[in-house]
């Protein structure tokens, strides 16, 4: 008898899997369409619009003050992101200057909400990798910036702090309210720390994660990465360094090199120091005087652009004034191209590291879902 020496022909069979729009790992409602060949992603796509509310069409026709309260709606973990650029839009559109006092306050109350951000990315991330006592940790921590953010603005979630010409009354920083925010940010400080020590001294979490969903600087400049996922790449780009509000503020730009999973966990902890550096300048040099400025008056303007830099990235944010009402509201969120770029930071990997591939640029699908486009054929 002889052995057959012919070679068996394999059979490249590609199998889609399905996760979405409801799954355990997923934060939000969105849809994810993976194909795998021998469980390694080859392509996918990531579908959203379940969260959707059409925010822009509500906006058309309020006045400028309501719209930019509703504008907090937009999100609940960047909700003074989107009302301070909302209000800012107005203010550079009617020629307003505000008191720096207030403006000290409302980069407080930015550097705050940006380290409770950074946070529940964290602990997001810590679950999706199925390590809950490092979400637990890192939710805690969060707690300190949460109930600073409700001590000044009333709220856990929408605090409210601007208003076109300043910051609301409530929002005014007496001595007390000074000192509370101090021993925070030596609480957070310490906390940070810890976490970082635990976290890249394990050694399950850092095999897990290294390596994982690579986007190449090329190929984020390409796909308009922004933020945080941007400056993992090595890419020293932030917003804050040309806005007018911080140029009193001196922080460091973090980047990171590798352009994965674990660089862009990376970006968030380190950036927390720098953060907690803003806010200590604040406390310290805040200017006396007034916190708002009523002395401006509405007229009609044509489309006014803002731009700022929040936990994710670039925000954008337009409109037009007209007889004090809004008209042609755009909103622009990170997001928006940074999901995009995920897929493309799945492929390669092994199919169990597809979520941890997405949630790495911090996804706010509620946020990016802000239009639908109907194309008829």
């Amino acid at each position: 008898m002889t052995e057959d020496k012919r070679p068996i022909k394999q059979e490249i069979i590609e199998t889609e899997v399905s996760m979405g729009t409801v799954h355990p790992a997923a934060l939000e409602p969105y849809r994810v369409r993976l194909f795998v060949e021998d469980e390694i992603v080859k392509d996918a796509e990531i579908t959203v619009g379940v969260n959707h509310r059409g925010i822009e069409r509500i906006m058309e026709g309020l006045p400028v003050e309501k719209a930019n309260a509703l504008t907090e709606k937009v999100c609940g973990i960047c909700s003074n992101a989107h009302i301070w650029n909302s209000v800012l839009t107005a203010e550079k559109g009617l020629g307003i200057e505000i008191p720096q006092r207030a403006n000290y306050i409302r980069v407080i109350v930015e550097e705050l909400e940006r380290l409770h951000s950074h946070c529940l990315y964290l602990a997001h991330g810590s679950e999706v990798l199925g390590h809950e006592t490092f979400s637990m940790r890192a939710f805690y921590l969060r707690e300190t910036a949460m109930e600073l953010l409700r001590m000044i603005g009333g709220n856990r979630v929408q605090y409210g702090a601007s208003i076109i010409g300043g910051v609301r009354p409530r929002c005014e920083l007496n001595e007390m309210r000074l000192q509370k925010i101090a021993d925070g940010m030596d609480t957070f400080e310490k906390g940070i720390l810890d976490f970082a020590d635990r976290f890249s001294s394990d050694p399950i979490v850092m095999s897990r994660i290294e390596g994982i969903g690579v986007i190449s600087q090329k190929q984020a400049k390409e796909l308009e990465v922004t933020g945080p996922c941007l400056r993992s790449t090595g890419l020293a780009q932030d917003l804050r360094t040309v806005m007018k509000e911080y140029e009193d503020f001196d922080f460091e730009v973090i980047t990171q090199d590798d352009g994965d999973v674990k660089s862009n966990i990376l970006m968030r902890v380190l950036e927390v120091p720098e953060s907690i550096k803003i806010i200590r300048q604040a406390i310290k040099n805040l200017p006396k005087g007034p916190i708002i400025d009523r002395s401006w008056e509405m007229f009609d303007c044509d489309t006014i652009k803002s731009y700022i830099e929040v936990p994710r990235g670039t925000l954008y944010h337009s409109y037009g004034i007209e007889d004090g009402r809004v008209r042609g509201s755009i909103i622009r969120t990170p997001s928006m191209t940074n999901i995009g770029a995920m897929q493309l930071a799945c492929i390669g990997d092994h199919i169990t590291d597809a979520q941890l591939c997405i949630v790495q640029c911090d996804p706010c699908f509620t946020c990016t879902d802000r239009a639908i486009e109907v194309i008829k054929i």
